[in-house]
């Protein structure tokens, strides 16, 4: 097996964008079944409008999965550091998740070259999550610290 080389980046470098969708209903109750989330407001369309709803909603650990299989995909999952996921807006079945990133930043991490990253998904012009991570890097700054506060 041959260990990749960490990508190298500099400050504004791009993480290659990615689509995901459409979210299916089957999308959602299979992620259901792998994560054991059996919240009604994920499976139930007549529950999910009785909690103010206009229909199911995917659970949020389903983007936040998503964000991060993309991610590594780029950058290798042997070189994520960190990974912080805020939740801004449900999303829907039928929705289409554009992520985007840039590096925002270089560093040292515990004498490592770092990168940090600002992450986003989108539904349209919709921001449904934003994510920051650090990464390391082959041949980053080491301009200071990056990541833990």
């Amino acid at each position: 097996m041959s260990v990749r080389e960490p990508v190298a980046v500099a400050t504004g470098t791009a993480v290659p964008e990615r689509e995901v969708g459409p979210i299916t209903p089957t999308d959602i109750v299979r992620f259901a079944g792998a994560g054991g989330d059996f919240n009604p407001l994920h499976h139930d369309p007549a529950f999910a409008r009785r909690a103010g709803f206009d229909g199911v909603i995917a659970m949020g650990q389903m983007q936040a999965g998503m964000l991060a299989s993309w991610l590594t995909d780029w950058c290798g999952v042997e070189y994520l550091r960190e990974l912080d996921v805020r939740f801004r807006a449900p999303v829907r079945p039928g929705a289409v998740l554009r992520f985007t990133g840039e590096a925002t930043g270089l560093g040292d991490l515990d004498g490592e070259p770092v990168a940090a990253l600002a992450l986003r998904a989108a539904v349209g012009e919709d921001e449904v999550v934003r994510a920051s991570a650090v990464i390391a890097v082959n041949d980053g700054s080491r301009a200071g610290p990056v990541g833990r506060s």
